[in-house]
């Protein structure tokens, strides 16, 4: 298995002109810096135990990444991603504990974090990709449970920005969190009823998603995590919310992080990556409809503080009749 290093020097070595990269996306805390070694070019991410957020949220002290390369998971995803992860330095201890992940200069190949819908070629690959990967890690072994299940849908609810707030954190995204938690009864009281219980105790939807076919997801695959190399291979960054899961939830993720650059239709997205599942080998008949309607209530369960804010708008609009199709699963 890779060694993790002991030591953030270690993995540092032969690094020159490492310097930050404030214009990068990510609200998560950690620190980007850009160096050079032997002629090329290399990006460190520092992570912070203390003030990452999303490390809070996750659970997984030293951040997900570092069971990952522990465990040898990265090098088992298929041939269609292009992880640039090469090598990880850990220390120190709890609020205290700090790590370094050395990775690839990708930033050539990463979609560009703008407004424009992507477009229709690339989108329909990262389906492809998504499923792909899917499939290669169908029903994985219980080294892949990194971040629970629960995890993933209490990253954004209310718990984490009251938490948050009481440690006095100062980043941006957990005050959001809590205002449009607050805001989604006023604009959207049907859906509101249905996911905001759910967003303070995810249980009944976890057991619900618990008792359909489990895949290893990667968490957060949205468009700023994302890219293509020159050899059509998806390029894949940020580890955040890694684990095992309903397979389905990762696309509605997708969907619903990504919806305002989407270049078709969540119906057609959806079509597209169920077909990519099957010509990948993976039988959809019998637990899809449930899946995937777990799996659209889960996405406003995560984002339904967000969707808020836009108002009772088309895209609130389709996520609350989701909500209320998918709700009927929960029993």
């Amino acid at each position: 298995m890779p060694a993790v290093l002991p030591r953030i020097r270690d993995l540092l070595a032969g690094l020159d002109d490492l310097e930050p990269m404030p214009d990068a996306p990510g609200k998560s805390g950690a620190r980007l810096r850009r160096g050079r070694r032997d002629g090329h070019s290399y990006v460190v991410k520092f992570i912070d135990a203390g003030r990452d957020w999303t490390q809070h949220a996750s659970g997984v002290l030293g951040g997900p990444i570092v069971p990952l390369w522990q465990r040898g998971i990265l090098d088992r995803l298929p041939d269609c991603i292009n992880q640039p992860i090469i090598a990880v330095a850990d220390e120190g201890h709890g609020s205290h504990r700090r790590t370094a992940i050395l990775m690839h200069d990708v930033a050539r190949w990463l979609i560009p974090p703008v407004d424009e819908s992507i477009p229709l070629s690339v989108h329909q690959l990262q389906l492809a990709h998504l499923a792909t990967m899917h499939a290669t890690l169908w029903e994985p072994g219980a080294e892949f449970d990194v971040v629970p299940e629960m995890h993933r849908y209490l990253e954004l609810s209310p718990w984490t920005a009251w938490t948050e707030a009481a440690i006095g954190s100062d980043h941006v995204v957990p005050p959001l969190l809590d205002r449009g938690w607050q805001l989604l009864p006023q604009v959207a009281p049907r859906a509101a009823a249905i996911v905001g219980p759910l967003a303070l105790d995810p249980g009944p939807l976890v057991q619900a998603l618990g008792g359909t076919p489990q895949s290893f997801v990667h968490g957060n695959w949205k468009l700023d995590n994302l890219g293509l190399d020159d050899r059509g291979r998806t390029v894949l960054i940020d580890w955040e919310l890694p684990g095992i899961g309903a397979p389905c939830g990762d696309l509605a993720w997708y969907l619903a992080i990504n919806c305002r650059r989407l270049p078709q239709s969540k119906e057609a997205a959806i079509a597209d990556y169920r077909a990519a599942l099957e010509a990948a080998g993976v039988d959809t008949g019998g637990w899809w409809d449930r899946q995937l309607g777990l799996a659209l209530l889960g996405a406003l369960v995560q984002f339904g503080w967000e969707k808020a804010f836009g108002g009772y708008d088309d895209e609130l609009a389709w996520w609350a009749d989701r909500a209320t199709e998918g709700a009927r699963y929960l029993g």
